[in-house]
């Protein structure tokens, strides 16, 4: 658990004004563990602290200021648990939440004003070491790790293994996900949320559009323009790539972006094939091999020791040249 910055700030962009309830220390048989927080704004709300009536009575309230209680679950709401819950309720509008930009992790005080040694050790060990803390209540202080921001990642192609990578990678919500293709019929009439739909008849026109840090994905129907893509994508900076594709796509595909001025180097930052060879060659088997890769490609970069789709990190297995797996 971990404080989600960025979904913080979502929800005041949308909303203006947010209150967030959480977890802050818990005495016995509880329905959530201290970390686990809920967004409340007017007329709605995300996430959960446990459900029942301690969510409810928490909600109805959250907006009208920020609050510390500590809750008897069964004396106070009847419920079966038996334990106790504290809970911190604090408001958050855009100035409190850029002050949160550059920190690594949210510590304020409960009740004593003085920040205790114990915390100072906290905070200068998440400095030197990056070593942060599970979320926790120390000596009148309360302490969240802040959630590192998601990476972005662009997806070429809204065809079946397209779809299947978006379906596998958005539950893991690790990633901020554009997918990309020639028009709107491409895409599945459902969106999954979060996911941004960008169709254009010049997908290689869109990468000027990423981030210098985003991970791209390509998997058209077309090896035209597979390589217009990875042309668009090597002239630019980025965080990594992947191409589907059989060995000998690749061969062909290396020559073509050389002659077109391309270092050896530069080139083999692209992934090709991806996936995991053991897992099958169905959509979904790709997916579950890539997304696996993500996540491991992710960890690393939190670590500085790699970036998620670098040729090196890349799992690559054997080919899905056919084009008809993802037409």
């Amino acid at each position: 658990m971990s404080f989600d910055l960025q979904s913080v700030r979502d929800a005041v962009a949308r909303h203006g004004r947010v209150a967030r309830v959480v977890v802050a220390d818990v005495a016995g048989s509880t329905p959530r563990e201290v970390g686990a927080a809920m967004l409340v704004w007017p007329g709605g709300q995300s996430g959960t602290i446990g459900g029942g009536e301690l969510e409810f009575r928490a909600a109805s309230r959250a907006l009208d200021g920020p609050f510390l209680d500590r809750i008897p679950l069964g004396p106070s709401l009847g419920q079966c648990c038996g334990g106790a819950v504290t809970l911190l309720c604090e408001i958050f509008d855009a100035k409190s939440v850029n002050r949160l930009k550059d920190q690594h992790i949210f510590a304020r005080p409960l009740g004593t004003p003085d920040m205790p040694l114990a915390v100072k050790r906290c905070l200068q060990q998440a400095r030197d070491r990056g070593s942060l803390p599970a979320p926790q209540t120390l000596q009148g202080w309360f302490l969240e790790p802040i959630t590192a921001p998601k990476i972005p990642l662009w997806i070429y192609g809204a065809g079946h293994v397209g779809r299947a990578l978006v379906n596998v990678i958005t539950p893991l919500d690790q990633h901020v996900i554009t997918w990309v293709d020639t028009g709107p019929d491409r895409f599945p009439e459902t969106i999954p949320a979060g996911v941004i739909a960008l169709p254009t008849p010049h997908p290689d026109r869109a990468v000027a559009l990423a981030p210098d840090t985003a991970q791209h994905l390509i998997l058209t129907y077309s090896h035209a323009l597979d390589l217009a893509l990875c042309q668009a994508i090597l002239s630019r900076p980025f965080g990594g790539a992947g191409l589907i594709g059989s060995a000998t796509k690749w061969a062909r595909f290396q020559r073509r972006l050389a002659a077109s001025g391309h270092t050896s180097a530069q080139i083999s930052r692209i992934a090709c094939p991806i996936g995991d060879p053991t897992l099958g060659k169905a959509p979904q088997a790709i997916a579950v091999g890539v997304a696996a890769t993500l996540l491991k490609g992710a960890a690393e970069t939190k670590t500085n020791r790699g970036t998620p789709l670098d040729g090196e990190q890349f799992d690559s297995g054997t080919g899905h040249g056919r084009r008809s797996a993802d037409a």
